[in-house]
Parts: structure tokens; C-alpha cells; sequence
């Protein structure tokens, strides 16, 4: 039996526990050098968990335990950065490069030597910005970015990313009192695909890329969420260093703060000129594509800090740097297959089967061909070579098709004659650019249907995918949305990757659907052209699905957002006897069919928005992005996608984008969550 040692004994054995632990997490996570077996590390881990654990008083705070992850937090403190945390003018291509050097030597005429202005080039970390605070060495606080002037704390989060150190390593015998240092949180590539393998293997969301992942990762309540996503981190900007000897260059502070126990990426350069910086752009072109962590672009910056201070920086941006773009990224692959989906209201898409190639942050095997005539004027065939891109960064689609690399023997792409689905011949309407099968009962359209029915912006039934929706069907257990009411727990958890509580939460989900507001069951029947702002606009002038189904094409056409084509489909929609049929068993079922008493008819302004036009961006920490939307409409507002004159104010939330910087030029007003949940008495 192991005797406890004496309290002195202890406290000694902790200390040097707590830095033999430290200098192998530098070794490990900073250096990637790491010099002992993971059986030590852990031996060494388990003796420093039973001591703390018989001494619980002589648990430090900078502590490798600590990084484990505590209890989840109730809420994200806010704090004020000092000074703000800019962002950066972007530079798209050579002359854009040679402007930026431009205006700073223009501006630097005089203090440079030789008109000349050295800088350092480092990558654009693709990632989640972050301060980090220490004092006398030991790291207190760690900060989102937000909106740059404000972010939330997230101390306890930061401290399970195993790369940035809970206590700093003296430089020549010292510790600086106080540490301000900014970096970057990001999810290394291999980490993103095993979170997703995860998140898929247990039938939730899979994240789009990794900066999503991260900036998820790190806002989590839950340190112990934050502790299991692998991430990493970069530091690239030293704020402040009180007792430190004072550094005079950007090259000398990443020099510091790698010293002092930060990671800081080693790709990084000095330039003489801006010729040498050219160079350097070109030679990341393709070479990014060998990291193991996902970057979107470089930055470049003034090494000299003193010039810095010269030069200043804009209402957004510093002068003394710029983000250069890569352009759009394009890969080469193969097409091993052209298929076909059906989609909800029988439209056909034709799909490119792809070799799997990486492309903006994900593998890609699938890239949408739109339609017939689209496929036709490409003249992509299966066995080309195709250049394909993200449109937006986020749908694959093909570009080009390489025709010197097109093997012999390949035959032109046609739309199948008959629905691969049920058999049931295709028709393309006249003057309609989609074929579609005309078959209301064709599966592949009844999928597509209840599975837009319990999506997000829909129903919003949590944990019913594709996945679930398809063994339903082919059990036999459902036949329509409404089908998915009469679901018991019993038929539930038989099925794959189903189990008794994972049974018992989707009838939960299932039924909490039934009270959803109104613009919601509109846009879940899925009516041709009526999206979800429309759906709104519809479900605030009728107030009830009877009402809506009793409309005329001329008096939908009156309201504002609502054009002939959509009117048409509407009527069309309510006269057919498959949507009466399923609208009386959702209404069987007990699902809410008229508005709910707070939401506003539109020609009747009320609440405390009344008239008022509001923009969202960012990420709110209350809502989602539809719930605030909803949320302002039942306040008696409008909820706008994009800043104008007419804007009475922005919502800021964390990570804003573009929309800030427009309200900002226009002067228009800005507010934070806070004082939005404060001026409008919400909580």
C-alpha cells in the first residue's frame, strides 16, 4: 500500500513534477521533438493527479491537470481589448502587393533608410483569433477576438489547446510581470476529419471546414468539448511585455515569444523588398497545399516597430500590413460517373462522381452539373479531366473540362429518359431549364420532401438526417411528414444507430415540432419557390394555413415578396388533393396551423422594432441566426440582409464580418448583444 508523503514532500514533488511536465508538453506540442515514451508522460501525469488529489490546497493554477477541462460555464464574460484587435486590408495579386509597398514607403519617406522598407512575411493562419494574458508568468486570461474592440473570455477553454503554456519559460533568468500576446486557435487537418468521422459516426452536424470547427471548438460552455477537439495554436503578435528588455523589430518579438514558450510558425521570412515578397507569394501557391493545417492566405508586414507607430492605422485596419489572397482555389480530378438526384419537387440535377480531391479546406467527390443544358455547354463527359472550384468557397463546381486530357472513345452526357428512382418517364416543362419526374409518389421526391420538412429553417426536428428519414421509409414505418408523429419509441429503437434514449429524444424532438411557428410549417410543406423569408412574409398576412390555402393568385400577387410565378404555385399547391390530404393529418396529428399570439400581422406594426430595419452580423450567443430573425419580426421589425441608409441599426455578434465595417462608413448605429438584450428588456 502506497503511503501519502508528507505535506513538505509533496509540495516539492508538485513543483517539479509541474515543470518536468511542462518542458515535455514544449517538447511535444510546440517543438514536435518530444523525449520520453508516452508511458512516462502519463506515469508522470498519474503521480502529479494523486498528489493534487491528497493535497487539493496545493493545486496550482498553471498546473498541467488543469487542462483538462473543468465544469461547463454559464456564460462568456466580456472583455475590452487594448489596444483593438484590427483586421487586415486584403491585397488580391502582384500590384495590389506593390500598392500596399507603395503607400507605406510614400508614407515612411524619411524615416526608412534608402526608401527602403524591410518586411516579415508570415501565413494567414486559417483559424479562431485569440489574446491570451499573463502575469508573472502564469497565463489568467484568454479572450475571444469579437467584434475586434470587445470578445468574450475564455479562459478555461484556452487552457486544454496543449500548445500554449500555462506558465512561460524565463528569458535569460526573467519572467515578465505582465504578457499580452495575440495568435490563433486553429484544428489541424487530421483532428477536422476525425471530429467529423465522429460527428457523423454519432449522427450529428458535421462542421464545413476547420476554421468552423475551431471557432466552435473554443466558444463551447464546456471546457471538457474544447479539451477533446484536438486543436492547436500559432501566437504572431507580442502586445505588451512589462520587465522584459524592450524588442525594436516584428522579427525580434516572434523570436521572444518562442523563447518565452509560445508556438509560433516557423514558415516564416524576412524581406528585403517587396520583390522578395512577390517571390513568396508565388512560391505558396501550391505549396500550401502540403500543411497539415488549413491556411487562407499571408500576411505581410513592416518589420521596423518604430515605423509602425509612423505609419498608423485606419478606423479598421493597421497601415503597416496586408493579407495577401491566394486566388480562387482550382484542382484537377476526374470524372468517374454523372448521376442524377431527385430532388423534392421532382427536379432533376444531373451530379459529376469525382475522383476525391482536397480543395478549400475539404475532400471533395461531388460537384453539381445543375442541369441539362449546363452539363451540355461544358460537354463534361465520364472520364474527363475537369478543373473544379467552390463557388463561394462552399459548392463545388466544375470550371472546365480539360480536353487534351480526355481519354479516346468518350461519348457525349444525356439526361436519362425515365426517372432512375420509380421509372416513371421525365418531362422538361417549356421554357423551364429543369427536367423533372412527374411522379408526386416517387420516392426519391417523398425522401427529399420529409427530409426538407424536419430541416433546420423547417421544423426543425433535431436528430432526424438522411440516414434515419431512410430507414423509416424503407421499414415502412412512414410515407409522408406526417407519418413521423405517429412514431413511438418502440418502432424507434430497433433501428440502426438508434437506441432507447436516442429513441426517446427524436419523439421528444418529433412532438416539440407540433407547436413551431407558422412561417415554419409554411416553408416545410415545401411549395415550389416559397423559401423561408417568404414563408414569413405569408404566415404574417394569413396568420393561419387556412386562410393561406383560401388565397387567389391575384391577391398573393398584391403582397410585397411575392411575385405571380410564386402565387401561382401556392394556389396550385392547395388545390391538389395529395396537400389536402396531408394537411389534414398534420392537423390530426395536433401540428399548430394558425400564428402564434405574439408574431405581428404585416400592415400592423407593433413592439418596441416597430418600423425599424435591423442587420445581424456575426455569432450571437442567445440566438441563432433565424431565431434572432424571428425574434426582431415578432418586435415589430424587419430583419435585413445588408447594410444600407435605410438600416436602423447593426447587431453585432462575435467574428462580424463586412457588414460592420459598412455600418461603420455609413454611420450607422452599432449594438452589442448586451446592450440590444438591455435597450430591449430582453434576457
Amino acid at each position: 500500500m502506497r503511503v501519502a508523503p508528507g505535506r513538505e514532500q509533496a509540495a516539492a514533488r508538485i513543483a517539479e513534477l509541474v515543470e518536468q511536465i511542462e518542458y515535455h508538453n514544449h517538447r511535444y506540442y510546440v517543438l514536435d521533438d518530444p523525449v520520453i515514451s508516452d508511458a512516462e508522460y502519463d506515469a508522470l501525469m498519474r503521480e502529479l493527479q494523486d498528489l493534487e488529489a491528497a493535497y487539493p490546497d496545493l493545486r496550482r493554477p498553471d498546473s498541467p491537470t488543469q487542462r483538462v477541462g473543468g465544469a461547463p460555464l454559464p456564460d462568456f464574460p466580456k472583455v475590452r481589448h487594448d489596444p483593438p484587435m484590427l483586421s487586415l486590408d486584403n491585397a488580391f495579386g502582384e500590384d495590389e502587393l506593390r500598392d500596399f509597398d507603395r503607400r507605406v514607403r510614400q508614407l515612411a519617406e524619411g524615416r526608412a533608410p534608402d526608401g527602403r522598407v524591410r518586411y516579415v512575411g508570415e501565413l494567414k493562419i486559417d483559424g479562431f483569433s485569440i489574446a491570451l494574458r499573463y502575469e508573472n508568468g502564469v497565463f489568467v486570461r484568454g479572450a475571444t477576438r469579437g467584434d475586434g474592440f470587445e470578445g468574450e473570455e475564455v479562459t478555461e477553454q484556452l487552457k486544454t489547446v496543449r500548445s500554449i503554456p500555462l506558465r512561460l519559460r524565463p528569458v535569460d533568468g526573467r519572467l515578465p510581470a505582465f504578457l499580452e500576446v495575440r495568435g490563433e486557435v486553429y484544428m489541424p487537418i487530421r483532428s477536422f476529419e476525425e471530429l467529423n468521422a465522429r460527428q457523423a459516426a454519432e449522427g450529428k452536424k458535421v462542421f464545413a471546414n476547420p476554421r468552423n470547427a475551431a471557432a466552435g471548438s473554443v466558444r463551447q460552455k464546456d471546457p471538457r468539448v474544447t479539451a477533446s477537439r484536438g486543436l492547436d495554436s500559432f501566437m504572431y503578435a507580442l502586445v505588451r511585455a512589462d520587465g522584459l528588455p524592450p524588442v525594436t523589430s516584428h522579427w525580434e518579438a516572434l523570436e521572444l515569444l518562442a523563447r518565452l514558450g509560445f508556438k509560433v510558425n516557423p514558415e516564416r521570412r524576412v524581406f528585403e523588398n517587396i520583390d522578395e515578397v512577390v517571390a513568396w507569394t508565388e512560391e505558396w501557391r501550391d505549396k500550401r497545399f502540403t500543411l497539415p493545417y488549413e491556411i487562407d492566405g499571408l500576411v505581410v508586414k513592416v518589420d521596423d516597430l518604430a515605423l509602425r507607430e509612423v505609419l498608423g492605422a485606419t478606423s479598421k485596419a493597421p497601415r503597416w500590413a496586408v493579407a495577401y489572397k491566394f486566388p480562387a482555389e482550382q484542382r484537377e480530378t476526374r470524372v468517374v460517373a454523372i448521376t442524377v438526384d431527385i430532388g423534392r419537387t421532382g427536379a432533376v440535377t444531373p451530379t459529376a462522381e469525382l475522383e476525391p480531391v482536397r480543395l478549400a479546406g475539404t475532400v471533395v467527390r461531388r460537384a453539381t452539373l445543375h442541369n441539362e443544358d449546363y452539363v451540355r455547354a461544358k460537354d463534361v463527359r465520364v472520364g474527363d479531366t475537369v478543373v473544379v472550384q467552390k463557388a463561394g468557397e462552399i459548392i463545388p463546381e466544375v470550371v472546365r473540362v480539360v480536353p487534351e486530357k480526355r481519354p479516346p472513345g468518350t461519348e457525349p452526357w444525356r439526361m436519362p429518359e425515365t426517372c432512375p428512382v420509380c421509372g416513371t418517364p421525365l418531362v422538361r416543362p417549356e421554357g423551364e431549364a429543369a427536367t423533372r419526374c412527374p411522379n408526386i409518389a416517387c420516392p426519391a421526391q417523398t425522401f427529399r420532401a420529409i427530409l426538407h420538412y424536419a430541416s433546420r429553417d423547417a421544423m426543425n426536428i433535431e436528430g432526424l438526417g438522411e440516414a434515419i428519414i431512410g430507414q423509416l421509409l424503407d421499414e415502412g414505418l412512414i410515407r409522408d411528414p406526417a407519418d413521423l408523429y405517429a412514431l413511438r419509441k418502440e418502432q424507434l429503437e430497433v433501428l440502426e444507430r438508434l437506441g432507447p434514449k436516442s429513441a426517446e429524444n427524436l419523439v421528444n424532438a418529433i412532438a416539440r415540432s407540433k407547436e413551431n411557428p407558422l412561417h415554419r410549417l409554411i416553408y416545410a410543406l415545401g411549395i415550389r419557390g416559397v423559401g423561408e423569408r417568404a414563408a414569413r412574409v405569408l404566415a404574417r398576412h394569413y396568420r393561419s394555413l387556412d386562410d393561406l390555402a383560401r388565397a387567389g393568385e391575384e391577391e398573393l400577387t398584391a403582397i410585397e415578396g411575392v411575385g405571380p410565378v410564386i402565387a401561382q404555385n401556392i394556389v396550385s399547391f392547395f388545390r391538389e388533393e395529395r396537400s389536402r390530404r396531408l394537411i389534414e393529418k398534420l392537423r390530426a396529428s395536433g401540428v399548430r396551423m394558425e400564428a402564434l399570439p405574439d408574431e405581428v400581422p404585416a400592415g400592423e406594426p407593433a413592439g418596441p422594432l416597430a418600423g425599424q430595419t435591423v442587420v445581424v452580423t456575426g455569432t450571437l450567443r442567445s440566438w441563432g441566426r433565424k431565431e434572432i430573425e424571428e425574434l426582431i419580426e415578432r418586435l415589430g421589425g424587419k430583419a435585413a440582409g445588408s447594410v444600407s441608409r435605410k438600416t436602423s441599426f447593426v447587431l453585432v455578434g462575435e467574428s462580424p464580418g463586412s457588414k460592420l465595417e459598412k455600418a461603420r462608413e455609413l454611420g450607422i448605429p452599432v449594438l452589442t448583444e448586451d446592450e440590444f438584450k438591455a435597450r430591449f428588456g430582453l434576457r
